[in-house]
């Protein structure tokens, strides 16, 4: 049994968030495993468990929103902490013998290919301190950031942030 978590994109999540009806932590849960780099912003209604305490707290997690039907899971760039975070709860919740139907995904690109996309969206942020990703926003012009963008390995794919 793999316990590998599959990418979400962000639109998915995007609609979570917008959608009145929907209750952030009830309907939806977004961990973000950042740990210093949190600070500056995060994703609306987000859960700061930085990847370090993971281990420590994933049976705390397990308990408060196991019921929740949709965890996304994040880190900056979701390479690395993100897909291993999301990892290690869903091993946590086979090894403690936990059957759901929650699903369990990574959000591709992490907060850096939020940011880069929904930074001009304020609802889609919170905590967002501009100076902190002053290097991210250097110059405003939509073709040199549609090019950083395009040059950016990370975030290949990733459509430029809506206007």
């Amino acid at each position: 049994m793999s316990h590998l978590a599959p990418y979400a994109e962000s639109e998915e999540l995007k609609a979570l968030i917008l959608d009145p009806t929907k209750v952030p932590r009830k309907d939806y849960l977004v961990i973000d495993v950042r740990d210093t780099d949190f600070e500056g912003g995060n994703i609306p209604h987000a859960v700061n468990v930085p990847a370090g305490q993971l281990l420590d707290r994933v049976h705390e997690i397990i308990d408060e929103y196991g019921q929740v039907p949709c965890v996304y899971f994040h880190c900056a760039l979701s390479q690395v902490r993100g897909p291993k975070a999301a990892r290690i709860y869903k091993e946590s919740l086979h090894l403690q013998g936990i059957q759901t139907n929650q699903q369990v995904k990574v959000l591709r690109g992490g907060f850096e290919g939020w940011h880069a996309k929904y930074r001009k969206e304020k609802q889609l942020l919170e905590n967002y301190d501009p100076s902190i990703w002053q290097w991210a926003i250097e110059d405003s012009d939509p073709e040199n950031e549609q090019s950083a963008l395009e040059d950016n390995p990370y975030l290949a794919g990733i459509p430029p942030p809506s206007q």
